[in-house]
């Protein structure tokens, strides 16, 4: 900026949020910080940051994460920040703000950016001790502090702030419950179909939801919280409260200078954003727009911001409304919603699709002439990039197209480029098509254009409109294959997904919530790198659907448990046990090809219970669940077979017993037979052994299934040491190296040099590895812990386990059975997509 003269203007802005920092850089981009003084009066002790994704703080992000302000900015620009000094009063004949310092300033303009503030219900105790608001950065460091000595969580309210507000308390480890006085969770954005789907995903999370109840007091013993009284007369015993009902305007300041205010709140405004003063404007939450309307999104607050940079450099800026289409992902949950979601007008039909088991809803509202009016999406919001943009048009295809998933009848997915240049593609910054696609790549996007700089929804869809160049990386968040991904996470040992993503990832992805092919592959690398329990803090938030609840999930709802049984040596009582646990909870029972016993149907609130009789028994996990090793089946070998050579059933269990819940790319598979008559089928197996009479042949890479694939030698006659040395080496070598859900089979015909390269490598240390490899396998196998018996022990762990979190004593009415056989068998008649849909879902499809 230019040195100041007694005729160079000033603005003051008041507030400096989210908003009130695209107001500096809109006044920046138009050259209005080289002819006038910017004063900032800023309450918070830190410049703005990023309240949009404010929970990520929870997930590792430090506050400077957060922050909007670019390194330099204010310098630059010669913008005068006054951090923790609001403005206390404004005397409009004078034109002068005074800070709580003291300072005054005198002003030409004065902008008005002072957001709003959480409203907390007028509660008997609500200012107890424990009582929070989930607002500022500040909120997030004192109930990170105060959750240390807590059990037990509320959160008021079950809006947009709410849900991530419970989602946080979840992962600071408490039991926490989520009151919401309407029916539904999130009504202002999700019909109630929406709000059904995302209850049931939510209490499968373990939270305790209660909605259509208000809250009555907050008790306290000592001044300290200790419970809440609902409205329908029940009670929850609770330490920690956080308020989060919504929020209500900033305008006292406005109202103490005597501007015109709402009735229920908000700073009058006109389409340029002035207040009843000419001299004043107010942008953001705290503003009552020209509609009538008080916008809590960010994308309205940086339209108004834009539109009084306008004014204020003489040019013609207006705002007349704005989108109120959101995505958010809350609790790992996809939701958006756009347009007329609720289907207010009139004469609108409904394109639903609902499939209750994975917690997947959307709704289309169409309207009479059959163009798209908005839509409501839970649980899979892929479709809303491309769906936003379509909203008033008649879409290029049947409507019901758009929201089936792929393999059920839909036609390959409508792509951006069917969009028209005109459809605003980012609607926090108001980015069309055509502006997108004149440039080539997504950091020029950001930079020209700023899309994909607020929210973060709409880069998919950059991404997809852009030259798309060779790429070897992961996925859209990672340009690092999985192999360099895991060395990255052992060298720098990194312990978390959003270490890696915020240090590692593609800048677009940084600071977001990752997708579903990094996120299981990170949770592999982390698991096998021995981070712990698969399922504590934000390892949880990372595993595929079975490990979620350490068993496999099946096609109607129930749970199978396939505990370990090495080298299928198992004895009369370890059977007998199997039997009565099968016999007293109702199981299908089957011995597999692995020689284990699968025991089919447990509801997931019985696995505990089932898991306990097991454990009691001398039983552990078999891993059926996860990526790791399932089983080393074996042959009865030389005690027993007269051809035998070798004890192929120790050294089957010896191995099984090694290398247990070894985390991987893909399930291993492995056997020991004990003659060259391959009764144990060893040559098919990710790395199989036979025995000769000076020793073990190894075999790897084979695998059966669909692309069967025997196994190459790769070393012969080899002792019982030697043997375990080269697996050890072997399996750590794959772990580090192979493709995310590479089978062994797949990955060695791709390895550079294939079988003569492995041999290199692992038995003649060409690359001088082998010792860190050894290394590696030992210290998985001294951290080795069974998860059924970890889960046990933990009051904690085990409150995930129930079909429903407000009544877990309930079964899951979906999960039937019907007689066969003298067992049982999952009873499908209940699932109602039909044959076109699969018969794997059960949803509804109405128009």
């Amino acid at each position: 900026m230019t040195a100041t003269t007694p005729n160079t203007p000033t603005i003051v802005l008041v507030g400096h949020g989210m908003v009130g920092q695209r107001f500096l850089e809109a006044l920046a981009e138009r050259g209005a910080t080289e002819r006038a003084r910017i004063v900032v009066l800023c309450e918070e002790p830190r410049p703005a940051y990023d309240r949009v994704q404010l929970t990520s703080y929870f997930a590792g992000r430090t506050p400077d994460d957060l922050s909007l302000v670019e390194d330099g900015f204010m310098d630059r620009h010669g913008i005068e920040l006054h951090l923790d000094d609001p403005a206390v009063s404004v005397d409009r004949a004078a034109r002068t703000v005074t800070a709580r310092s003291g300072r005054t300033f005198t002003y030409d303009s004065l902008v008005l950016a002072t957001g709003s503030y959480p409203f907390v219900p007028p509660v008997p105790g609500k200012d107890a001790e424990g009582c929070f608001v989930y607002r500022t950065i500040e909120d997030l460091l004192a109930i990170e502090e105060y959750a240390k000595t807590s059990r037990t969580g509320v959160v008021v309210g079950g809006g947009l702030l709410g849900l991530e507000a419970a989602g946080a308390l979840k992962g600071l480890g408490l039991d926490t419950h989520i009151v919401e006085f309407a029916p539904r969770l999130m009504p202002v954005q999700v019909d109630e179909g929406g709000g059904a789907a995302l209850l049931r995903t939510i209490e499968g999370m373990g939270l305790s939801v209660h909605t259509g109840v208000g809250t009555q007091a907050i008790t306290a013993d000592g001044g300290t919280v200790t419970g809440m009284s609902l409205s329908d007369g029940s009670a929850l015993a609770t330490d920690l409260v956080v308020f989060s009902a919504g929020v209500r305007p900033r305008d006292q300041l406005a109202r103490d200078m005597g501007l015109e205010v709402g009735e229920r709140g908000g700073i009058v405004v006109d389409e340029q954003c002035r207040t009843s003063d000419p001299g004043v404007f107010a942008i953001g939450e705290c503003a009552l727009a020209s509609d009538g309307r008080v916008y809590g999104l960010v994308a309205p607050g940086y339209e108004m911001a834009k539109t009084v940079a306008d004014v204020l450099v003489g040019e013609e800026g207006a705002f007349t409304g704005a989108d109120l289409s959101t995505k958010l992902k809350l609790l790992g949950v996809d939701v958006a919603s756009f347009g007329d979601a609720h289907g207010t007008a009139d004469g609108c039909l409904d394109v639903v699709y609902a499939d209750s088991r994975s917690g997947v809803y959307k709704r289309l509202v169409i309207g009479r002439g059959g163009e798209l009016l908005g839509g409501v999406l839970v649980g899979d919001a892929d479709s809303y990039g491309m769906l936003r943009p379509l909203t008033g048009s008649v879409p290029p295809v049947p409507p019901e197209q758009l929201v089936l998933p792929a393999g059920a009848g839909a036609p390959v997915a409508l792509g951006p480029s069917a969009l028209p240049d005109d459809a605003v593609i980012c609607s926090c910054h108001n980015v069309t098509k055509g502006e997108i696609c004149a440039h080539t790549s997504l950091p020029e996007v950001k930079k020209c254009t700023k899309a994909g700089t607020g929210c973060g929804s709409c880069v998919k869809v950059i991404g997809q409109l852009l030259p798309q160049a060779a790429d070897q990386g992961l996925c859209g968040c990672f340009s690092y294959t999985r192999s360099e991904l895991y060395e990255i996470v052992r060298t720098l040992r990194l312990t978390s997904y959003a270490q890696l993503l915020d240090s590692h990832g593609r800048e677009a992805a940084r600071g977001g919530e990752g997708c579903e092919v990094c996120k299981p592959t990170v949770g592999s690398i982390l698991a096998s790198l021995g981070n712990g329990y698969i399922l504590d803090g934000e390892q949880g938030a990372l595993q595929d659907t079975n490990d979620h609840f350490l068993a496999n999930l099946q096609r109607n709802g129930s749970y199978s448990v396939v505990p370990r049984i090495p080298g299928g040596e198992i004895t009369p009582d370890k059977l007998i046990v199997i039997g009565e646990v099968a016999r007293d909870f109702g199981l299908y029972t089957k011995i597999t090809g692995g020689q284990r016993i699968d025991l089919f149907g447990a509801r997931v609130d019985q696995l505990p219970a089932i898991w306990t009789r097991l454990v009691d028994a001398g039983f552990e996990s078999g891993h059926a669940y996860g990526k790791a090793l399932r089983t080393v089946k074996s042959c009865v070998g030389q005690t027993w077979c007269r051809y035998g050579v070798q004890d192929s059933v120790k050294m089957a269990i010896d191995l099984e017993l090694r290398y247990r819940g070894l985390r991987a790319p893909h399930k291993l598979k492995s056997a020991v037979s004990g003659c060259a008559r391959e009764c144990a089928e060893a040559q098919s197996k990710d790395f199989g052994v036979i025995a000769t009479a000076s020793g073990w042949n190894l075999y790897v890479g084979g695998n059966g299934g669909a692309t069967p694939r025997h196994a190459d030698l790769l070393a012969q006659d080899l002792s019982d040491a030697e043997l375990v040395r080269l697996i050890d080496r072997f399996l750590m070598f794959y772990v580090r190296t192979a493709d995310r859900l590479e089978r062994t089979s797949t990955w060695l015909e791709r390895l550079e040099g294939g079988l003569d390269h492995l041999r290199d490598v692992v038995v003649h240390d060409s690359l001088g590895l082998c010792a860190e490899l050894e290394a590696l396998m030992a210290e998985h196998v001294a951290g080795y812990h069974d998860e059924w018996a970890a889960t046990l022990d933990d009051p904690d762990r085990l409150r995930r386990f129930v079909s429903f979190v407000n009544a877990p004593e309930a079964p899951d009415p979906s999960v039937r059975f019907i007689p066969e056989r003298d067992q049982i068998k999952p009873d499908l008649t209940i699932l109602t997509l039909g044959p076109t849909m699969g018969p794997s879902l059960e949803g509804t499809l109405t128009r």
